[in-house]
């Protein structure tokens, strides 16, 4: 199913049209304007959340230096589990839980890593397809049991730091320490700059989207029952596994793998490997995340493309899982919309920005970073591709 094409035009900003030098046809002095997309509302905003904006009023009224202070809530909880995922592993490992405990486990990492790799993260941050309601009802369900918040909060964050990537809007900055991209930024508190611009960021398609809100609404009790009731009861009560062992192995140890394994998307992904498409900006392609996380390694590609709903170039499902997973559900008809970007595309991207491992650089290099598939820095001419490809 195709989007309506006719009904996607270019129309210049309120404040005139902005001159940038685009690093996909370098041509100085060249004019863009921003797209106006159809039947997609943006959220009623005071300030436009453009990368080059100069007038964003987030001037904080103090020329202190940024210090970060703890959360110990945040901090003690993950001690907590991560003490949990010790514990956990070495009564794994002195097999002391079932050899049903242990499938049970693996089965619930990789079922609730699709409903954030596919849900949370493909579909409600970069909207790189479209899912009717039966899919993202289960979507919902799988990346609810992760617990790594609610969704809304999840895609919030996550457009935030496409936007503002590596700078102090950022609310995991690569800049700021391995650590801190990995977990330092889930107990400390964020730069005065990510508060202001998550109040900035277009979430109206979110807010429009009745599962997405439900589950934000009720999402303590859904906690409650999803990412630690139903993981640990279900070995207790069908296998007689002992309690203790399903609590410490089926939360805390499956609960800290999966949230580890997004992590390292934050930080190894943004630090170990190379830049085929973008060398000037952080995230790289590495090949051990893409493994784990189920196809989100490939980083320096959904940086520069992350409309893309296959997150990469590649089309081999060994390394994309969640392709495979989205592809499936493509063909009931459940998925549909699937946005990827036309091999001349890429190569252009590639020949221009790259590191030379598929970009030659110049100052204006990824200045224009979008979020995803809505957002108004989209060039004309990606649109256009993206359109092409789509009928």
């Amino acid at each position: 199913m195709a989007p309506n094409v006719s009904d996607t035009v270019a129309t210049a900003g309120e404040t005139g049209v902005d001159e940038v030098v685009s690093c996909i046809d370098n041509q100085p002095g060249r004019t863009r304007k921003r797209i106006d997309f159809a039947n997609e509302p943006l959220q009623p905003a005071t300030v436009s959340d453009r990368n080059n904006n100069t007038s964003n009023e987030c001037d904080h009224g103090t020329a202190e230096p940024f210090r970060a202070q703890i959360r110990w809530p945040d901090l003690l909880a993950q001690l907590f589990v991560h003490v949990g995922f010790v514990i956990g592993l070495l009564q794994l490992v002195t097999l002391q839980a079932k050899l049903y405990t242990f499938l049970w486990t693996i089965l619930l990492v990789w079922a609730s890593g699709l409903g954030i790799t596919a849900g949370a993260h493909r579909l409600w941050s970069h909207k790189s397809y479209k899912a009717r309601w039966p899919f993202r009802l289960l979507l919902m369900f799988l990346f609810t049991i992760c617990g790594q918040r609610d969704a809304y909060t999840w895609a919030h964050d996550h457009r935030v730091h496409h936007k503002y990537s590596e700078t102090d809007a950022d609310p995991h900055n690569a800049k700021r320490g391995f650590f801190f991209a990995h977990v330092g930024w889930v107990f400390l508190t964020p730069h005065p700059e990510v508060v202001a611009k998550r109040k900035i960021i277009d979430m109206s398609d979110l807010l429009a989207d009745p599962i997405v809100m439900a589950q934000r609404r009720y999402y303590i009790p859904l906690f409650a029952l999803l990412v630690i009731g139903m993981p640990v009861l279900v070995p207790w009560y069908c296998w007689e596994e002992r309690l203790s062992v399903a609590f410490w192995v089926c939360f805390t140890l499956r609960f800290t793998t999966t949230l580890n394994i997004a992590f390292f998307v934050n930080s190894v992904a943004h630090m170990f490997g190379n830049r085929p498409y973008d060398k000037s900006i952080s995230p790289v392609e590495n090949l051990a995340v893409a493994i784990a996380a189920m196809g989100e390694g490939w980083h320096n590609y959904h940086h520069v493309f992350p409309w893309d709903y296959k997150t990469s170039e590649l089309g081999d499902y060994l390394f994309n899982v969640t392709t495979g997973f989205i592809d499936c559900f493509a063909r009931l008809g459940w998925a549909y919309e699937r946005k990827s970007v036309p091999p001349e595309v890429i190569a252009r991207r590639a020949a221009k920005c790259g590191d030379g491992t598929r970009f030659l650089t110049d100052e204006y290099a990824h200045q224009d970073a979008v979020w995803g598939y809505g957002d108004e820095d989209i060039s004309k001419e990606d649109i256009d591709a993206i359109v092409r490809s789509q009928n």
